[in-house]
């Protein structure tokens, strides 16, 4: 059973910075693009960055500059270091990866989401 659990999350103050962790567990071949998405309350859920194996990455506008995805293949763990940090980044992050499971197989999973509070 393939999972993401994420961690990291908590309370941080204006300014500050947060690492949070992704990590695939389970029986899987390989981890193709991962993701973080985070969704604010009474907001939709938007794309925050993204990596594909080789580590090449994307950011949306807000998070360029201030946010870092990075992976470990050997580890099958995904990072976003987060700093410089804003009340308006709190929202509950969620990470989201393609995933190979069998040679003709592939399918995208999510995790549980970690919540991220900016107090100011």
């Amino acid at each position: 059973q393939v999972q993401l659990v994420e961690s990291g999350g908590g309370l941080v103050e204006t300014g500050g910075s947060l690492r949070l962790s992704c990590a695939a567990t389970g029986s899987f071949l390989s981890v193709n693009a991962m993701f973080w998405h985070r969704q604010a309350p009474g907001r939709q859920r938007e794309m925050v960055a993204s990596i594909l194996s080789g580590g090449a990455s994307t950011y949306a506008d807000f998070a360029k500059g201030r946010f870092t995805i990075s992976r470990d293949n050997a580890k099958k763990i995904m990072y976003l270091q987060m700093d410089s940090v804003k009340p308006e980044d709190s929202a509950v992050y969620y990470c989201n990866a393609d995933i190979m499971v069998s040679p003709n197989y592939h399918d995208s999973y999510w995790g549980q989401g970690t919540q991220v509070t900016v107090t100011s």
